[in-house]
């Protein structure tokens, strides 16, 4: 049987990343992935579309077409279409009767976004984004939720996406727990305070601060040397999970050199055991050196 990565998701009541596979039969599997752990796999073949995620299930694609290396989404144009047809990301699903919270998820200073994500999701979301601090807004029906999100977004001026290059370029000259905390507070303290609400959405009563600092490994991490751009047959990726924030795995060899693999181009691929040998690291695919990046911030 063959095995097709999925990626990665993350398990918010364990709080740890989970490596997922399915089968040619449709069958699936996952682990855990835990700090410290030695990661190391080959990619064989070519990449192929992961498929529709409906329900909590992934139907696999009708025709197994290919997927570029380099897209972080692993899904051809038709399956890529039935995806946002029903999409809160992509606004095209507004009937949804499940109850959504308002989020405030800090990613470094001066980054900041807005969003929204289904109550029962708890904080799952934010752990797939790489936040690495948030605090809930409030919590209502979808469009209130919506309309919450875009009068924070506007009012404030904060985004509600921010690029994962971003995101990367900070991680390891982060201030401490309580900074990023106190600038958490302070833009809760400006959204709560604008008027105009949706009176069916209930304003959180107090700034609770959820960091994620820990979970993701980032107390003590080194910049990153490179980035992973996109896997290859034959390719190889090796190394000591040292953080892991987001889809990003942040991946060490024996002399402290770190890269950084984004978990999403793992999905589609065939993906086998690469064995260590002599040194604890090996990267063989294709990787764009960002040791330089914003004068040294790397």
């Amino acid at each position: 049987m063959t095995w097709w990565s999925v990626g990665v998701r993350w398990d918010a009541a364990a709080g740890v990343p989970v490596l997922g596979w399915r089968g040619d039969r449709g069958e699936s599997r996952e682990r855990p992935l835990l700090l410290g752990e030695r990661l190391g796999f080959r990619a064989v073949g070519v990449r192929r579309c992961v498929g529709v995620a409906r329900g909590g299930r992934l139907t696999g694609c009708a025709t197994g077409a290919e997927v570029a290396a380099r897209v972080t989404r692993a899904q051809c144009e038709e399956c890529a279409r039935l995806d946002r047809a029903r999409s809160v990301a992509a606004d095209t699903l507004s009937d949804d009767p499940r109850p959504y919270r308002v989020y405030l998820a800090w990613f470094g200073a001066g980054m900041v976004k807005v969003g929204i994500t289904r109550v029962d999701r708890g904080a799952a979301r934010l752990l797939e984004q790489g936040a690495v601090a948030f605090a809930w807004l409030g919590s209502g029906p979808l469009m209130a939720a919506r309309r919450a999100e875009e009068a924070v977004r506007t009012a404030l001026g904060v985004p509600d996406r921010v690029p994962y290059d971003r995101k990367r370029a900070v991680r390891a000259e982060l201030p401490g727990v309580e900074a990023r905390a106190a600038q958490v507070r302070e833009a809760y303290r400006a959204a709560v305070g604008l008027p105009g609400w949706p009176e069916s959405l209930r304003r959180t009563p107090e700034c609770v601060v959820v960091d994620h600092g820990g979970a993701f490994g980032l107390v003590g991490l080194a910049p990153a040397a490179a980035v992973v751009t996109g896997l290859r047959a034959g390719g190889v990726v090796r190394g000591t999970v040292v953080a892991a924030a987001g889809p990003d795995l942040h991946l060490a060899d024996g002399r402290g050199a770190v890269v950084v693999l984004d978990g999403r181009l793992m999905a589609g691929w065939e993906l086998v055991r690469a064995d260590g040998g002599a040194d604890d690291g090996e990267v063989t695919v294709p990787v764009r050196d960002v040791s330089a990046v914003q004068g040294g911030l790397f």
